[in-house]
């Protein structure tokens, strides 16, 4: 890495970036003009681009340290690798998107926290819009949550349903999972529980980390006064096969791996039901495509989850919680507020 961190620097803001020199252009300036040097470093941790994006960080901001690697690890694993890097200079790390824009003084509310909560394994800001900055963002809003069969939601976010930020959730509440987009770790805690899981190669490995962080007796919190903007769905549209065939296959995978052995296999039987129910929907809809990733993810999920050791979590923390599909299909309930916690 191109410098160390200082004394004073507790916090590594890394930004992981793969041929995103015009993402880099964009966004990152916010991040270096709002970020306090008194607690914090920007780093961008080049996962092996072949665009112009070393001599962009180069020319254009030679105040940002740097890390290269010389190939592309891939997402989970290229945070992996970089948070390995800076354990010795920083206690915290941010892990944070490429397209996220920051004002105001975002990361102290977050540091702060973090250091007068040592229970606190992770914690995410206040996630908002970019396009529209009005309302919440899609992919974390103020924290999210599972429910009983493992289907996540947020504060601010319900299945399609986003709300507008008018201060509904401006108290800082301990949560389920945070937003990869912006998540603050413990380095030392990331790194002992395995950090992001590689296996899942995108979506929901924040959420999979959460769960760990909980399982191990840490907490998850979302801050309010801390706030980002957040661009998000760039990399797949919510209708693409592959983010299907990810999200369903990686939502089985999490499931396997942090569910109580005595419960696992009654759980993941009822996903089985309502997986098949999801992929006749898309059948009846003409919408093969779709359909044929269902039937992909549990495939592999029923390969991949033979890497994973049994683990007899000593704690169901989807036990008591609502079912998603009732509240909101059936009932209505289509804001966090209106759910029958």
């Amino acid at each position: 890495m191109n410098g160390q961190g200082s004394d004073g620097n507790r916090v590594a803001v890394i930004i992981l970036n793969w041929n995103g020199a015009r993402f880099l252009r964009e966004y990152l300036p916010s991040v270096v003009r709002h970020t306090s040097a008194d607690i914090a470093d920007v780093i961008v941790a080049d996962n092996g681009s072949t665009d112009d994006s070393l001599e962009v960080l180069r020319n254009e901001f030679p105040q940002v340290k740097r890390i290269e690697f010389s190939e592309n690890h891939g997402f989970a694993e290229g945070y992996n690798l970089a948070v390995a890097r800076v354990r010795d200079d920083y206690k915290y790390t941010v892990l944070l998107n490429s397209d996220v824009k920051v004002d105001d003084d975002w990361l102290t509310p977050m540091w702060r926290f973090m250091e007068s909560h040592p229970e606190a394994g992770a914690l995410q800001p206040k996630l908002l819009s970019l396009s529209s900055p009005a309302e919440f963002e899609y992919a974390g809003a103020m924290g999210g949550f599972l429910d009983r069969n493992g289907y996540p939601y947020c504060r601010g976010r319900v299945f399609d349903t986003v709300e507008t930020d008018s201060g509904q959730y401006d108290t800082p509440m301990e949560v389920m999972w945070a937003s990869g987009a912006a998540l603050m770790v413990d380095n030392e805690l990331y790194l002992r529980l395995g950090g992001l899981d590689r296996e899942f190669f995108a979506h929901m490995e924040e959420i999979d980390l959460c769960w760990r962080i909980r399982l191990s007796g840490r907490q998850v919190w979302a801050i309010p006064d801390s706030h980002v903007y957040h661009l998000g769905g760039g990399s797949l549209p919510a209708s693409n096969p592959k983010k299907t065939y990810l999200n369903f296959r990686n939502n089985l995978l999490m499931l396997h791996k942090n569910l109580p052995v005595g419960v696992r296999t009654r759980r993941l039987l009822w996903r089985r039901i309502l997986d098949t129910m999801a992929w006749a929907k898309f059948v009846a809809g003409l919408d093969f495509k779709n359909a044929s990733a269902i039937v992909r993810a549990h495939r592999d999920y029923r390969r991949m989850s033979r890497l994973y050791d049994k683990c007899d979590a000593p704690a169901d923390f989807l036990e008591g919680e609502v079912n998603i599909l009732t509240e909101y299909f059936m009932k209505g309930h289509k804001r966090f507020s209106d759910l029958q916690r």
